[in-house]
């Protein structure tokens, strides 16, 4: 069993102030296989203390010094890869490819994508005889969700390390296991003793401490809208900068003129991905009315095909949903489509045949849905499928566009020109076309309730910056 129940502090691994423990669930099993320790305010004052005397000195640390810590972080994260993979298994309920291909990589990607952001990064610029600089903006709180334990971490941390600025992580309860190795990686890289800082525990208690903290100077938290709204009126209280990426219920367009079999692989698999809890998932497929039917012929073929079982197992797709109460929220918004009058084509209520153990749930699909329904507005963060008719372009570019959030949008087609026109149109951070996958080197984000801020790449390096004007810095030479 794991068992890891101090906190990273100072560059030590300390008992926390309480002594507490939180248990740490397989989703897989419904048994507990480590324990955590419960962090305090306490804990996290001794966290940012820590980090705000490293910053003293590491915030004048060159560009050429910050690159190489990275390259040392890149090459612990690839040692330590089967650690990740089976922790990511464990702890998440991923199935043993799907933590391989997507998390571990998603991982090695952020670091790769701010070391190589960093190396041409331009941190100042001249204007006649004045100097415009980006300082690192200070200590700064990462918050990061259950979804993607490396994701998530790696390109925050990376970001910010990129940037000059020391830190203290909270991982999400329910998956803190990853982080903790990444706390070991970063500790055999020789990172200065309170650069990296990490303390577990509850967000009502170590996320509300770090968001309040007078010596906080910036909140970047990827979660609910309910726990953003939250940081954000912790941090207004004395003006921190807050970094959000929150929600979505994004639109997957599929042109009348789009590879209907293709297009429908790839509208399932996108939903289906990590059981569906990925909140830039296009869980609204909007479909042409006059090859609807078709198209659902081709959903109904290729989610059969969807294998969902034993996380161990190298040709399962799906595993389980991350907790009871993720599970039980998945079951009760399927319900309310039932309830709503959308009509159930595929899966539906309880666990799937043959796993009665595990909070696994069904990949399900919804046909004839109404833009106002519940399930076609409000975020599930599970296996859920919506189907909804549109008669013409400009329709499905208004209903893409009902909606609170906008973080992602896909469009599927042949015509580039109309396949541009959507994109454009949909008004949200992030649009993919035809399947292509997203570069570490984009930024990602999003519009409305989505969040505040950009991520990855260079633009994520600049969520961590201060931007400071210098008159008669030169001489005039």
């Amino acid at each position: 069993m794991y068992n890891n129940t101090k906190h990273y502090i100072n560059g030590e691994w300390l008992d926390g102030i309480s002594q507490e423990t939180v248990d740490v669930i397989n989703p897989a099993t419904e048994e507990v296989f480590g324990q955590v320790g419960r962090g305090t305010k306490e804990d996290v004052d001794r966290a940012v203390e820590a980090a705000k005397e490293a910053f003293i000195e590491y915030r004048t640390w060159s560009v050429d010094d910050r690159v190489e810590l990275l390259d040392r972080i890149i090459d612990g994260y690839e040692a330590r890869k089967e650690d990740i993979i089976e922790t990511i298994r464990l702890e998440l309920g991923s199935p043993v490819t799907k933590a391989e291909e997507v998390h571990w990589q998603a991982g090695m990607n952020h670091f790769v994508a701010a070391r190589d952001a960093l190396k041409s990064f331009q941190f100042d610029e001249r204007r006649g005889n004045h100097l415009v600089t980006k300082e690192p903006i200070g200590v700064v709180g990462l918050i990061t969700p259950w979804n993607f334990p490396t994701n998530q971490t790696s390109l925050k941390i990376g970001a910010a390390l990129a940037a000059g600025c020391t830190m203290v992580l909270k991982p999400a309860l329910n998956t803190p296991m990853a982080a903790i190795i990444l706390a070991e990686i970063i500790d055999a890289a020789g990172a200065p003793k309170g650069v990296f800082n990490l303390v577990n525990g509850k967000g009502s208690e170590v996320g509300d401490a770090i968001s309040t903290h007078k010596d906080v100077t910036m909140v970047s938290f990827t979660g609910s809208g309910v726990t953003g709204s939250k940081i954000m009126e912790n941090c207004a209280k004395d003006f921190k900068k807050v970094s959000l990426e929150l929600g979505g219920k994004s639109a997957y367009v599929i042109l009348e003129d789009a590879d209907l079999k293709a297009s429908a692989q790839r509208a399932v698999r996108n939903v289906m991905n990590n059981s569906g809890q990925v909140c830039s998932a296009g869980t609204r497929t909007l479909v042409p009315s006059s090859v609807y039917d078709a198209f659902v012929e081709e959903v109904l073929t290729e989610i059969d095909s969807v294998v969902v079982g034993d996380t161990k197992d190298e040709s399962v797709e799906m595993g389980p949903l991350v907790s009871l109460d993720q599970y039980e929220t998945v079951q009760q918004y399927i319900q309310k489509g039932i309830d709503e009058g959308a009509e159930l084509i595929a899966g539906g209520l309880g666990k799937p045949e043959g796993l009665e153990k595990g909070y696994y749930a069904k990949p399900t699909v919804f046909s004839k849905v109404d833009n106002q329904m519940a399930i076609a507005q409000e975020e599930i963060f599970g296996p859920v499928m919506s189907l909804i008719a549109y008669d013409d372009v400009e329709e499905a570019i208004e209903i893409a566009n009902d909606s609170v959030y906008g973080l992602a949008g896909y469009v599927e087609g042949s015509d580039l020109e109309q396949k541009r026109y959507v994109a454009r149109s949909i008004r949200t951070g992030v649009v993919m076309i035809d399947g292509v996958p997203r570069d570490p080197m984009l930024p990602f984000g999003g519009y409305k309730q989505s969040g505040i801020g950009r991520e990855w790449g260079d633009y994520g390096i600049e969520e961590y910056l201060e931007v400071k004007s210098i008159t008669a810095y030169y001489d005039g030479e």
